[in-house]
């Protein structure tokens, strides 16, 4: 039986620190001043349904050589664990992050 839940935590454990992901897309020469701009972008339905705009042209303004990355975090994890306890949803959230 204790290895029973022994197996079950580490499986519980697992499942929640596998979700860090980070994508980064390199558009002209990449970032050269290092000036970042980040903005949170919320789902529901495992990431089917966005709630809320986050608009990466806008936050490139004009630039000709910058860099994308979209990740899932740490606290975007924590974030899409708490919501889900308090409302049990599919809620989710990831980060998007302009360096011009």
């Amino acid at each position: 039986m204790k290895k029973h839940i022994k197996l079950g935590i580490v499986s519980l454990g697992l499942l929640f620190t596998v979700a860090c992901y980070a994508h980064t897309h390199v558009i002209g020469t990449g970032p050269s001043t290092g000036v970042s701009y980040s903005e949170r972008q919320y789902f529901i339905l495992w990431g089917l349904i966005p709630l809320n705009d986050v608009n990466s042209k806008m936050m490139v303004d004009g630039a000709e050589n910058y860099a994308i990355e979209t990740q899932q975090s740490g606290a975007d994890a924590l974030i899409t664990i708490g919501a889900n306890i308090i409302i049990p949803t599919t809620i989710s959230s990831r980060t998007v992050t302009v360096t011009k």
